[in-house]
Formats: structure tokens, C-alpha cells, sequence
């Protein structure tokens, strides 16, 4: 989420972005590929996820958001691998694949 990217490469990158050059990314580099911005309905569906699947709020509007954007698979380390809500299903991607 933008919100994320911002936060962290204000504050936690070893060498934080200025806000102009942070201003410059969004604008050349995110915004452009930003499908899905938030609605009530995506609030609603993440208040879903929570009490359905117990996720904290942050994380619950990232699954709402990316079932709002018609994804097929989330890839997240802190959530279930493998696990399923609807039709978008979650991948550790960091997870030893077993052949």
C-alpha cells in the first residue's frame, strides 16, 4: 500500500527519501499502477475479514483491497500460507517450495 511505502521510506530506509524525491516516486511510480483506492465498501469487507478470520485491521484492508481488485493470490509473510478467502488465495512467498 502507498501508505506503507511512505511511512517506510521516510523513516525506516538507511538513507530516508526527502519529501520531494518521495513526492517525485508516487508520481512517476506508484500512482499509475494504483487500481484500487479506498470506498466504504472496501472498510466494510475488511470489518468482515477481521471478524471472520481474525487478521488485524491493516492486514484485513489489504485482503479487502486486493478481493475489491479481482486478485487471484496475496503474497504475504504474516498471514496463513495457502489459506483462502473467496477467491483470492495467500502465499507465503518466502516459503520453502517442496517438490
Amino acid at each position: 500500500m502507498v501508505q506503507e511505502f511512505a511511512s517506510v521510506s521516510l523513516h525506516k530506509f538507511k538513507v530516508p527519501l526527502q519529501k520531494e524525491d518521495l513526492q517525485d516516486y508516487l508520481a512517476l511510480r506508484l500512482w499509475p499502477k494504483c487500481w484500487v483506492f479506498p470506498t466504504e465498501a472496501i472498510f466494510a469487507k475488511a470489518f468482515w475479514v477481521r471478524e471472520k478470520f481474525g487478521f488485524r485491521f491493516y492486514d484485513s484492508l489489504i485482503v479487502a483491497s486486493a478481493l475489491a481488485g479481482g486478485a487471484a493470490v496475496l503474497f504475504s509473510e504474516d498471514m496463513q500460507h495457502g489459506q483462502k478467502i473467496g477467491s483470492l488465495q495467500i502465499l507465503n512467498p518466502f516459503r520453502e517450495i517442496r517438490v
